[in-house]
């Protein structure tokens, strides 16, 4: 769908930015950059573009973080058997790698269990739990779950564990009933107010690494280095997608340091079988796209714990096989990815063009569980439309949403949350099941809930823009100073231009669904290759000759060891005449 570009501030630039830029050291464009994106003194710019350390939020500015310190600390130094209980995506594998790497550090045993998304099913379950007693355990970690799980950890008490949750999913209307419960998304624990914390948008693993860091503390022995567990909280933050902004810039930033290093021999095969090189130096969007899918895949198709032991590998010979495991299951997870975007597009575009359904739910019981999550972030991305993607197991509908900005979609389930059995998410993503009895009152509900929030005219997705750019101003001082920018991701999304009118000169195919450009300026002093991913059926061979306007990220590409710079093209306009 074609976009509508707004400009990302109107405001006008003070007088002063040339003088901050040369304080700062970079180019005037850059400050102005920053400027408009809300840092709008040296100081904040300074913090951006530097975001060291020492710029963390103190652990315990975290609420329940604390309680929940000492009452693993106390468990721990009692001898009392520990298990942490993670999830089976990204954010779940790496808070349990971090802790499990932590205690191994410290000298202390620890079990594990990662919930078959398949068999299981997210969050605790009481069957897993009675399990984790029998063997042994007493004390037991969430991570990255636990926050609604009222009635499991109920049960867990009953068994005799001592429940200690950690997550950073919203918590319901009750907290549940653990020995302590530590989230940065909670205004008040323990009688003591949280306001404006600076941890809120953190993901599980970066409130697992904080919860370790202030155990770290309080267990008796030699602290170790908190620092060396970074690359798992970068690759857990990235995979998460929350807000690349504040103390997960802090953490990412310098996680992504480690992930260039490559120590551990787990990322480093993983590294290599996503296709770059050991000890290259990798962006959030190459993680993204390239080692938490591999990694997800593993939970996506039934067993995390194939991930968790990669994390895990202390020598190479045992890491490489399960890295290619793992990049065959993720080869796997995207045919099967393809194979339902098609079908689901095909049932959205029937609903909008039968029904003009403003809410998308679409419905097949044969689809994968593990997949479903991504191809609606498609079907978003293709119509603009909150989309509920469902399957079904034993007569239980299970269901994958991803919304749009203006839609809350974890707000609009609350409001129908007697149909669901569980369900739980955040504004932009969320899950549910329900008896199958419910489906279609759900349907009708959730389409209503979507037209009572933005109306029955079809919203357009809009592409913020940082500035008009002309071609001849896209250098390599340029590229090198964007980078100082990263990581790029939620809350900090990649720099886009604006071309002036610019011709089409050429037009290459890239696939079946890519397209490669060449563009050039009016006056024809400067050429530019220019990509579009997904965008060849839109941008035919009739616009060769066609004066446009492009929305674009420049890039520097590197095939065949040459650099040379290219653009990305976001979105365009239509001919001009």
């Amino acid at each position: 769908m074609p976009k509508i570009w707004k400009q990302r501030s109107e405001d006008e630039l003070p007088s002063s930015i040339s003088s901050i830029a040369a304080e700062l050291g970079v180019t005037e464009l850059l400050a102005e950059i920053l400027w408009h994106r809300g840092f709008q003194s040296r100081k904040e710019m300074d913090l951006f573009l530097s975001p060291g350390l020492r710029n963390l939020c103190r652990p315990v500015e975290i609420p329940g973080l604390e309680e929940a310190a000492a009452v693993l600390a106390d468990g721990i130094s009692q001898g009392k058997n520990f298990a942490i209980w993670g999830d089976y995506d990204v954010d779940g594998v790496t808070s349990t790698a971090v802790v499990k790497s932590f205690l191994k550090d410290r000298g202390f045993e620890s079990s594990h269990h990662l919930p078959n998304r398949l068999e299981e099913g997210y969050g605790l379950n009481i069957d897993g739990l009675q399990k984790l007693r029998d063997s042994g355990v007493e004390l037991l970690l969430t991570v990255d779950c636990g926050i609604t799980n009222n009635a499991e950890i109920s049960a867990a008490n009953e068994m005799g564990l001592t429940v200690v949750v950690s997550d950073h999913h919203l918590p319901g209307e009750s907290l549940p009933p653990a020995a302590a419960v530590c989230n940065p998304r909670l205004t008040e624990y323990s009688g003591k107010k949280f306001e404006n914390c600076p941890c809120e948008t953190l993901a599980g693993v970066g409130v697992a690494f904080m919860l370790m860091a202030q155990l770290n503390r309080l267990l008796p022995g030699e602290p170790v280095d908190m620092r060396v567990y970074l690359d798992f909280v970068a690759l857990g933050t990235i995979a998460d997608v929350v807000e690349l902004q504040g103390q997960n810039r802090i953490l990412v930033k310098n996680g992504l340091l480690l992930l260039k290093d490559a120590r551990r021999p787990g990322l480093a095969a993983l590294k290599v079988v996503s296709g770059y090189d050991m000890f290259a130096a990798i962006g959030a969007g190459q993680v993204g796209f390239g080692l938490a899918p591999r990694i997800n895949a593993s939970g996506r198709m039934g067993d995390p714990d194939k991930a968790l032991e990669l994390l895990m590998c202390e020598d190479m010979e045992t890491a490489r096989p399960i890295a290619k495991v793992l990049d065959t299951l993720n080869s796997e997870r995207r045919a099967e990815e393809d194979r339902i975007l098609a079908e689901a597009l095909a049932q959205a575009e029937e609903q909008i063009k039968k029904h003009n359904r403003a809410g998308l739910v679409l419905f097949s019981p044969g689809w994968h569980p593990g997949i479903i999550g991504i191809v609606a972030s498609r079907v978003v991305e293709k119509f603009y439309r909150p989309t509920v993607m469902l399957c079904e197991d034993e007569g239980i509908i299970k269901g994958s949403a991803r919304s749009i900005k203006e839609f809350h979609i974890h707000e609009a389930l609350t409001g129908m949350s007697e149909l669901f059995l569980n369900f739980g998410g955040h504004k932009l993503a969320a899950g549910m099941s329900f008896n199958a009895s419910h489906f279609k009152d759900f349907r009708e509900r959730f389409d209503q809930s979507v037209i009572d929030a933005v109306g029955t005219e079809p919203l357009k997705s809009t592409i913020k823009v940082d500035k008009e750019l002309p071609l001849e101003n896209i250098d390599y001082v340029l590229l090198k100073e964007l980078e100082l920018m990263q990581p790029f991701g939620m809350g900090n999304p990649e720099p886009i231009f604006t071309t002036p009118p610019v011709e089409v000169m050429e037009r290459r195919p890239i696939g079946k669904d890519h397209v490669k450009l060449t563009i050039a300026d009016t006056e024809k002093t400067r050429k530019m290759p220019a990509k579009a991913w997904r965008m060849a059926e839109q941008l035919g061979s009739e616009l060769i000759g066609a004066t446009m306007r492009f929305a674009f990220s420049p890039k520097i590409d590197k095939f065949n060891g040459i650099p040379t710079i290219e653009l990305t093209i976001k979105d365009y306009t239509r001919r001009l005449k």
